[in-house]
């Protein structure tokens, strides 16, 4: 069974007060299949009650991040985002929502209070992505960005897994804030073929590197230099959630378990190689990423499946 079949086979669970019907859920967990993530798969742990509603977050992160890397104009990428603006408003108004992906997030929003702000963060971080390619940002800048695109998802997702208390939003900003500066240094080459550059322009010029051409750095011999003190800014946040972790709920932390050990082994493996991979393109060898399928298919294991409660 593939995971677009998977998800369109699990019916929608009841609500007692429901804003989205049976299509809109359908909308949701197809846009969830057809992302082709394992995603999907990483979600079947939690209950399906949670995993419904992790659902339905994916699929809005999903759905406004496509909007801001598509092919419309600046302008029209804006208007869309808009639209979702409304919709979020809505949906904290007690209005309906036009979009089926945004009914959803109503009853989950009602059922696990998430907060309209982390809602409205996600899509002001798509807002940045869509005004142009992201190039060199001040340090302060890419906090912003990191809060906005990684620490808010956190945020909206420590409630559905049962956490969402002061503990579970330090997990979520500091595990957010994490992966993402990790992204970033798996990414540089990637970023580049986009015309974006996430190094924060602090950093570039205190290693000597005066550009902001994506290229040119992807290239410059001290780029490795450069991606080190990027990931000490990520090990420090990856330490903050730790601590932050360790007062939490372990099963209700199951999922940011999972995350938290595949990124921290991508960091730890970048930093072993002293980050000489970054700005590289990545290997296309099949065998590659067999490995590194597998080695995230264990670390979900040894963090989610068979982590002890």
């Amino acid at each position: 069974m593939t995971e677009t079949q998977a998800i369109r086979s699990e019916p929608p669970a009841a609500r007692s007060t429901p804003t989205a019907d049976s299509a809109d859920w359908a909308h949701v967990y197809a846009v969830v299949g057809e992302a082709g993530t394992s995603f999907f798969w990483a979600m079947r742990l939690l209950p399906k009650p949670q995993r419904r509603a992790m659902f339905a977050v994916y699929a809005f992160c999903r759905e406004v991040d496509d909007i801001a890397d598509g092919d419309l104009a600046t302008e029209e990428k804006h208007q869309a985002l808009d639209l979702w603006r409304a919709d979020i408003a809505a949906i904290f108004d007690g209005r309906e929502p036009a979009y089926p992906t945004a009914r959803a997030l109503a009853d989950v929003v009602a059922a696990y209070d998430l907060a309209q702000a982390d809602l409205d963060a996600m899509v002001d971080g798509m807002a940045m992505d869509a005004d142009g390619p992201i190039r060199a940002p001040s340090l302060d800048r890419l906090d912003l960005y990191c809060d906005r695109v990684a620490a808010a998802v956190g945020r909206m997702s420590v409630p559905i897994f049962g956490e969402p208390g002061a503990n579970g939003q330090a997990v979520a900003t500091h595990l957010g804030r994490a992966l993402q500066l990790t992204n970033i240094l798996r990414d540089v080459h990637e970023d580049a073929l986009e015309g974006r550059l996430y190094l924060p322009r602090e950093v570039l010029a205190r290693h000597g590197i005066d550009t902001s051409d994506p290229y040119a750095v992807a290239a410059d011999p001290r780029l490795p230099t450069v991606a080190r003190d990027i990931g000490a800014m990520a090990a420090q946040s990856f330490d903050r959630a730790d601590a932050a972790m360790a007062r939490c709920d372990r099963v209700a932390m199951k999922p940011a378990r999972m995350m938290r050990a595949v990124y921290r082994h991508l960091l730890d493996h970048m930093a072993a190689e002293g980050f000489t991979g970054v700005g590289k393109p990545k290997p296309g060898n099949p065998l590659a990423k067999i490995r590194s399928s597998a080695v995230k298919l264990w670390l979900a294991l040894r963090h989610g499946l068979l982590a002890r409660p």
